[in-house]
């Protein structure tokens, strides 16, 4: 399914900014919705990275609404893909996720840890977009999944929103600090990602192992009164 972005050239519009900000001038007043819609369309089409659509939209409309129609757009997107997933299952998915990043995360379609994923959706380099077509196939249900995406995302929207409204003002100095602070926290998530997912990992299990025991202790006690 990805491959369609790549052939029709979808892709490049994706990582053009100025054929982006091109897009989004012819629409004049309408340019909010089109926005929103761009940043819904990089969620679905998970290999297309958002660090561009996150910066224009600070570019553009600075912190406040910039922050504002990223996160509508972002929902609007998580919610599209992860209810395609759920409505299709995982042939459908796999369309758009690897095989690889499945198995990495495989731990999260059998238990269900809110909090959990509302870690992984906050920290740096990890997947998101991936992980809505994943999560679609769980048990979270689709108000704690909007939940949770939202408030996950929300850090790393800021970071670029803000990015983009620097480079607006010409504040290069400020953008920099900026840009080294974010690279500092990605790369050090990066660095640790397989102990992070390991703990995080081992952490769902136990939790799940615990309530599978505390219901069957439950059980017992209903049965012998």
């Amino acid at each position: 399914m990805t491959i369609i972005f790549y052939k029709t050239g979808l892709i490049q519009f994706f990582l053009d900014k100025k054929r982006m900000l091109n897009f989004l001038d012819t629409l004049g007043p309408l340019s909010f919705i089109g926005f929103i819609l761009l940043q819904s369309a990089q969620v679905v089409a998970a290999p297309i990275p958002g660090e561009v659509t996150g910066l224009l939209g600070g570019y553009l409309y600075g912190p406040l609404l910039g922050i504002a129609l990223s996160t509508i757009g972002l929902t609007i997107g998580s919610y599209i893909a992860f209810a395609l997933s759920r409505t299709f299952g995982r042939p459908f998915a796999e369309k758009f996720v690897n095989k690889k990043t499945f198995k990495r995360f495989d731990y999260l379609l059998h238990h269900k840890g809110a909090f959990l994923v509302f870690l992984l959706f906050l920290i740096p380099g990890f997947p998101k977009d991936y992980l809505c077509y994943i999560l679609g196939l769980g048990h979270l249900t689709t108000t704690e999944f909007l939940v949770i995406g939202g408030t996950g995302r929300l850090f790393g929207t800021i970071l670029l929103t803000l990015g983009g409204n620097f480079i607006r003002q010409h504040r290069y100095i400020s953008f920099s600090v900026l840009v080294g602070v974010a690279i500092i926290v990605v790369f050090m998530a990066m660095a640790y990602r397989d102990k992070i997912e390991r703990v995080f990992r081992l952490w769902h299990i136990r939790s799940y192992r615990k309530k599978k025991e505390n219901k069957s202790k439950l059980k017992a006690k209903g049965e012998a009164t």
